[in-house]
């Protein structure tokens, strides 16, 4: 185990100000009282009858949604509500656990499957982020289910059965983003190859000065999808029209947001959304995202029927494990770094 960075979870109980490692320069903190409110503007899409008769209508929206936002809501998705309540009950339950069992899963190495640690990439960032978390892979489960905290006693299990039900659900958002842009149903799943899951169980502490910090800066994901699971407490923000909008929790749906490996496969059709996480003073805030990626050696390119002469290839091809390096060394700034692989 590396040497372990102290984790936001030990440090709060001890402080009552925002660390200095942490404080923002002025120009790139968050500006909370200018953040609008998502009541009625995020795309809230129904998917109740994607396998029978509303199939050609969810898709539509599905589009309408990816080729305007980046992202949208999703309800009546087949994960069920104690799912739910369990996966972000184990959650809690785990950053509860005494600092002696967690730091058991330790580690500061982007390359391990199963890690806890905090900010974003600590050996090189200069200012931290509000934020722990534990990653980790997730498929094929039987790979890396045994290298998952046994600690609470149901995390396994519990952890399991969700990440396969988010499989399951992320499988058929991406028939659905293939059919919208008039490819074969298959096609984006094929173009991943073997495919990767992750996930992360975010842990966002109560912070004393949240005007000061982020808990996530803005930024793209790197991976194909991602479907977020929120608590009810709010956090998640998204760039719209260059104004920051806060994505407010509705209970049983799942935020699902369009990553740059879409964004190339659409050729820029569909666009990776820029979104940050901002923390509050009052209480804590778990978020579990899962995110579905293309296998390392996955070669990504615009697909070749969306290319014409008025329409010319956006972006060079490329492997996903090249893209996630460059990904990594980046880091979490403003902009995205799909302008590195522009053709």
């Amino acid at each position: 185990m590396s040497k372990a960075q102290p984790l936001l979870v030990d440090l709060v109980t001890h402080t009552s100000y925002v660390p200095p490692h942490y404080i923002r320069p002025i120009s790139d903190r968050p500006n909370l009282r200018d953040v609008q409110s998502s009541d009625a503007s995020i795309p809230l899409i129904d998917l109740d009858g994607f396998d029978g008769p509303n199939r050609s209508k969810i898709i539509k929206e599905i589009g309408q949604a990816c080729k305007a936002d980046g992202f949208f809501q999703v309800k009546n998705h087949g994960i069920s509500e104690r799912l739910i309540e369990d996966i972000l009950w184990v959650s809690r339950e785990f950053f509860k656990l005494p600092e002696s069992e967690r730091m058991k899963n330790y580690s500061d190495d982007p390359s391990k499957t199963t890690r806890l640690s905090t900010s974003f990439n600590v050996k090189k960032e200069k200012v931290s982020n509000w934020r722990d978390f534990l990653r980790l892979h997730t498929y094929p489960l039987e790979d890396f289910i045994h290298d998952w905290p046994s600690n609470p006693t149901s995390f396994r299990r519990i952890v399991g059965d969700y990440s396969t039900n988010a499989r399951g659900l992320v499988l058929r958002l991406l028939e659905a983003i293939s059919e919208s842009l008039g490819l074969e149903k298959d096609y984006i799943e094929k173009a991943l190859s073997k495919q990767a899951q992750h996930m992360a169980i975010n842990y966002y502490p109560r912070c004393p000065d949240p005007e000061l910090t982020y808990g996530l800066p803005g930024h793209t994901d790197p991976n194909a999808l991602t479907i977020l699971l929120q608590d009810q407490v709010s956090g998640l923000q998204v760039l719209r029209n260059h104004k920051w909008v806060a994505v407010n929790p509705i209970p049983n749906t799942f935020v699902v947001n369009i990553g740059d490996q879409i964004q190339v496969l659409s050729n820029g059709c569909y666009k990776s959304v820029i979104h940050r996480a901002v923390v509050n003073n009052s209480v804590e805030r778990i978020s579990v995202p899962t995110f579905y990626c293309p296998s390392p050696d996955a070669v990504i390119a615009p697909a070749r029927s969306l290319i014409d002469e008025q329409k010319p290839p956006m972006y060079r091809s490329f492997t996903y494990g090249e893209y996630y390096e460059k990904f990594w060394d980046w880091g979490l700034q403003t902009g995205c770094c799909l302008d590195m692989f522009r053709a």
